[in-house]
């Protein structure tokens, strides 16, 4: 069982940034595969950035270059630089735990960028 909260989130203008941090708890963290997603009014759950417990990330299309995904396994915790942000970063991002085919979710923070 692992147990996940994000914070970070917030209201900052196009062009801002942001730094998201999930901390985790409950099993070992190292082993798992960490991700965030985000899901904007109306739309899919998408990915945004993943990165595995050997630390290889992978990343959206449309967030290469401005987001930057890092783990801290000693502090059981996964951040989510977001620089350069567009109104269209605009959603519920979420954290998430991965491993052996299943996972676990946190509750999701709120990122708006707006002028």
């Amino acid at each position: 069982q692992v147990q996940l909260v994000e914070s970070g989130g917030g209201l900052v203008q196009p062009g801002g940034s942001l730094t998201l941090s999930c901390a985790a708890s409950g099993s070992i963290f190292r082993l798992y595969a960490m991700g965030w997603y985000r899901q904007a009014p109306g739309k899919q759950r998408e990915l945004v950035a993943r990165i595995t417990s050997g630390e290889n990330t992978n990343y959206a299309n449309s967030v290469k270059g401005r987001f930057t995904i890092s783990r801290d396994n000693f502090k059981n915790t996964v951040y989510l630089q977001m620089n350069s942000l567009k109104p269209e970063d605009t959603a519920v991002y979420y954290c998430r735990a991965e491993r052996g085919g299943g996972g676990y979710w946190g509750q999701g923070t709120q990122v708006t960028v707006s002028s």
